[in-house]
């Protein structure tokens, strides 16, 4: 067939296939690495700002998962243990670039102005942990962290509630539908339905080859799993990296006798829309509904 077609246009298919097979292999055999920057910014796997240099009181963690990886925590708790049992914890699930301590800003708006407990960890292959990231690993990190708090003599007795920015939206939905009964309330910001979904966006030249795309993280199936409990939506209309309406699907899908809070951010983009106006305004009146105080 192509002996038919003029030498240019052979050339050009040609090349073409080329160009796809060959993002397919890099798409294949170095997904991880394009998935999770662990090493993004500089010095991420070395330099781990503290709780401390917050003012927030903390504990440095080494969780030892199942499968004997060692990843780091910080479990920044109130002091007063009869206050931090009247308070919400917040198990923080980060983005897929950086650390946790990239997050502390985050966490002392959680901390100081909420009144919250936090569980923040940096997943395995990020920070000072150990490990190499991987869609199975996280999950592992994740129920290892939720398995901590559960035995903890004080954060067992608290209302837990997950937050996750965009790939950690989708660690925590998997997180939460895996063990509903844990959990008071779900928040995401700026995630996806699946990785496979996102590719032909991120990715458009080997969206045909999205196939080959073995980290999943099918969200818009586990958030139908999710049943009972509320969930918070904060979604940046100007985010680059993921369609609005993959967040919008998520909504969607979602079937939950627990109240659904949507809240967009015109202005916001992927890694901004926690800057934008009335953001923390819209997470503490869902703490509070969590928490009965209005």
């Amino acid at each position: 067939m192509s002996s038919y077609l003029p030498w240019y246009l052979s050339y050009s298919l040609a090349a073409a296939a080329v160009a796809i097979l060959s993002g397919g292999a890099l798409l294949y055999h170095f997904q991880c690495e394009i998935i999770y920057p662990a090493n993004f910014p500089e010095g991420s796997r070395t330099q781990v700002a503290k709780p401390s240099q917050y003012d927030m009181p903390f504990e440095d963690l080494t969780l030892v998962t199942p499968d004997k990886v060692k990843v780091r925590a910080y479990l920044i708790k109130q002091p007063d243990d009869l206050v931090a049992r009247r308070r919400p914890t917040i198990l923080y699930l980060h983005a897929n670039a950086g650390n946790m301590g990239h997050r502390l800003s985050i966490a002392d708006v959680f901390y100081r102005q909420f009144g919250c407990n936090i569980f923040m960890l940096s997943y395995r292959g990020y920070g000072l942990s150990e490990g190499s990231p991987s869609e199975k690993g996280l999950r592992i990190d994740a129920q290892t962290a939720l398995d901590y708090i559960k035995r903890h003599p004080v954060l067992s007795e608290t209302k837990l509630i997950a937050y996750g920015q965009s790939i950690g939206g989708a660690v925590s939905i998997d997180i939460v539908a895996r063990n509903e009964d844990d959990f008071s309330g779900l928040i995401i910001e700026n995630t996806f339905l699946s990785l496979p979904k996102v590719i032909p966006h991120v990715l458009p030249m080997i969206s045909k080859v999205s196939f080959l795309c073995h980290q999943i993280w099918n969200s818009e199936q586990m958030v139908k799993q999710i049943t009972r409990l509320p969930v918070l939506f904060l979604s940046g209309q100007k985010d680059e990296l993921i369609p609005p309406g993959h967040m919008q699907e998520l909504r969607r899908l979602l079937d939950t006798t627990g109240e659904v809070v949507w809240r967009e951010f015109p202005q916001g983009t992927h890694n901004d829309t926690c800057l934008k106006p009335g953001y923390f305004e819209a997470i503490k009146s869902f703490l509070d509904c969590i928490m009965g105080e209005k």
